[in-house]
């Protein structure tokens, strides 16, 4: 998904500019116009995060563009559907996994409530560094709270995941690729449609790239889902591909 500032957007208000001669105020007033005619597709090209309390994990968000927002935790995952309308964020009906938590976990679960169950939030969107943005939330007891945004992977690579399953040897082994490094062990894996699980590879290949969000245990030997992305122009010595650990399939202890 690409952010996209409409250059015919902001003529009139640069025309009006120059015959006023105030052009900074006109540029301010065309950057907001833009901002809020695009804030949907702004919220969900990327992931939101805000720390709350003491709680042990952030609070984020994810707004996709079929309408949907699915809130993570410290405890449980929760969702709602979202729009955007007149500078707020129009929630509904708040639903969520039942587990139970630390209080400290569950405290956070309420500031999600105070913040999308049913609302009208209204919002700001600080665009000044689109690597740094900033989305802040007013809650339904008037406090505010600033997210952090971090482009997703579909914003920043401007492609579609392609998603494979990897098997994940417990031991690494020394390679080269720019430098000396210890490289993974893997080989892909299938899944048929009745579950049935093959091996691609028999045999054990060295993954020179990063699985971004992956922990390698060398007491687990593991099955990961994960989301693989084509880089655009990579450099000569990128890897084509951009890897994503996206869950963990199965994991076996090796004694």
């Amino acid at each position: 998904m690409k952010l996209k500032f409409l250059a015919i957007a902001l003529f009139p208000l640069t025309l009006a500019a120059c015959q006023s001669g105030d052009l900074q105020k006109a540029g301010d007033v065309a950057v907001s116009v833009l901002q809020q005619q695009n804030a949907d597709k702004t919220l969900s090209a990327y992931q939101w995060s805000t720390q709350t309390g003491t709680a042990p994990k952030p609070l984020v968000l994810n707004f996709n563009d079929q309408d949907r927002l699915s809130i993570a935790t410290s405890c449980n995952g929760m969702g709602t559907n979202w729009k955007v309308e007149n500078n707020q964020i129009i929630t509904g009906h708040l639903m969520a996994t039942q587990m139970a938590c630390e209080p400290k976990a569950m405290e956070q679960e309420k500031v999600a409530s105070d913040l999308f169950s049913n609302r009208k939030a209204p919002f700001v969107l600080n665009l000044d560094d689109p690597q740094k943005p900033t989305l802040t939330i007013i809650s339904a007891t008037g406090q505010k709270y600033v997210f952090s945004g971090k482009m997703t992977p579909e914003t920043q690579y401007q492609s579609q995941a392609e998603i494979i399953f990897l098997e994940v040897s417990p031991e690494t082994k020394a390679c080269t690729g720019v430098a000396a490094q210890q490289c993974l062990q893997v080989r892909e894996v299938k899944y048929a449609e009745n579950g049935v699980k093959t091996h691609v590879d028999k045999d054990w290949t060295l993954f020179y790239s990063q699985i971004e969000g992956f922990e390698h245990n060398p007491t687990l030997r593991q099955i990961i889902r994960v989301k693989r992305y084509e880089i655009k122009n990579p450099a000569a010595d990128q890897s084509k591909y951009a890897y994503i650990h996206d869950m963990t399939v199965e994991s076996a202890t090796v004694k």
